[in-house]
């Protein structure tokens, strides 16, 4: 199984490789659309190959579906910590309970009660 995951992360690296190689090509990247720009007076402008530029996107793609992910499961996070929270005020109420069970017994007599 250790094998298969090594030759797929071998094929992922290269098939990336490939892209990165066959997309060298400078694009111009800007900021704002020309008409906005103007409105701005400001309109940064970068040149990068075309590869980093997908990768890029791929990479802020997963930020956001990850992120997007966090907040829709953070009602289920809530109800786990509100189980958790219940199941550690049952426990303290058994060990309470069991304890005013055999108030005043003597403590060998007790624990044979409680196993049998």
């Amino acid at each position: 199984m250790r094998y298969i995951r090594y030759a797929s992360i071998a094929i992922f690296a290269v098939a990336l490789i490939l892209i990165a190689l066959a997309n060298r090509g400078t694009v111009t990247v800007k900021v704002l659309p020309n008409e906005l720009a103007a409105l701005a007076a400001v309109n940064p402008s970068y040149d990068m190959p075309l590869f980093i530029v997908m990768f890029g996107g791929i990479l802020a793609g997963l930020i956001v579906g990850f992120i997007w992910e966090w907040i829709r499961e953070a009602k289920e996070r809530m109800e786990a910590a509100r189980q958790a929270r219940e199941m550690q005020q049952m426990r303290a109420e058994i060990r309470r309970l069991k304890g005013e069970k055999h108030q005043g017994k003597d403590e060998v007599l007790a624990l044979l009660e409680e196993a049998g």
